[in-house]
């Protein structure tokens, strides 16, 4: 698909804002459009394709560099970039290929309906937020009175202040929700409820402590035990990357005495694993 230059400027403004020191993958200082767009076309072009100059390429580029580079792609051949990459990649790696020159606001709402994704995006709340202290007070009995306090739970109370509360507000609803319960607000909803609720709404105070926890926890759990989760790995490496994504390997390391990379090389393999890894950038 063409975007046009005005979508593309906005594009470029937003992940301004998002793009964090704590990213892995950040634009490239010797930016060369022209020549990043020849060495697709070389590389899909003709009779096979050369995998390797596709990772080189999109991998080491920022989401903004890419959709400058899927734009001059089709001027040049007429076609589209991510209808290349789908027709001369498969599998996996045609996943992330496809991921890296999709637009990042369109991958978010193209995953909106991926549970991890749906929490990861609780990272992207605004964290200037001030917080609200009576208010906290008063949702935290709301949602006491909602729950342990009465038979049955008002399920209805807990979405709405979850996932109408600012990251800030939320932690500070936490703090006061135990000082009514002694519990800790997860683990009232996990003796209130079951089921996707319980899922969502667990890994959305688990997102308020802490994003890159949350996350390392999805990627461990989407590698562990017989085979590998392949579409977690995708989401939460491609979406991160330019965001905490040095964080979150910080923070799989803690948990689980082990580098993301080395994870990565274990789990994965050809150049889906490759993709993978150097997106995730390194071994600390």
């Amino acid at each position: 698909m063409l975007y046009p230059v005005s979508d593309l400027t906005s594009n470029r403004r937003k992940m301004s804002v998002w793009s964090s020191a704590r990213g892995t993958v950040k634009a490239s200082a010797n930016f060369k459009m022209a020549d990043d767009v020849s060495v697709l076309r070389k590389a899909m072009e003709g009779l096979g394709t050369t995998e390797k100059k596709l990772v080189d390429v999109l991998t080491q580029r920022s989401n903004a560099q890419r959709l400058l580079i899927s734009d001059a792609y089709q001027k040049a051949t007429g076609r589209a970039l991510i209808d290349d990459l789908k027709s001369d990649t498969g599998g996996d790696f045609e996943d992330v290929l496809v991921a890296l020159v999709t637009p990042p606001d369109v991958y978010d709402c193209r995953e909106i309906i991926s549970l991890t994704l749906t929490l990861s995006l609780q990272g992207k709340r605004d964290e200037s937020t001030k917080v609200d202290a009576a208010k906290a007070k008063a949702d935290a009995k709301i949602l006491y009175e909602a729950g342990e306090k009465k038979w049955g739970t008002d399920e209805s109370k807990f979405v709405d202040i979850l996932c109408h509360s600012s990251v800030p507000q939320l932690r500070q609803t936490m703090v006061e929700y135990k000082s009514i319960s002694k519990k800790s607000l997860q683990e009232s909803i996990e003796g209130e409820m079951s089921g996707n609720l319980e899922d969502l709404l667990v890994a959305i105070v688990k997102c308020a402590k802490s994003t890159p926890t949350y996350l390392a926890e999805r990627l461990f759990k989407g590698m562990k035990g017989p085979g590998t989760t392949e579409s977690i790995l995708t989401r939460i490496i491609v979406s991160r990357s330019e965001l905490d994504l040095l964080d979150i390997r910080a923070d799989y390391k803690k948990l689980f005495g082990t580098s993301l990379y080395s994870a990565l090389t274990s789990e994965v393999s050809g150049d889906y694993g490759e993709c993978l890894k150097r997106l995730c950038g390194g071994e600390d």
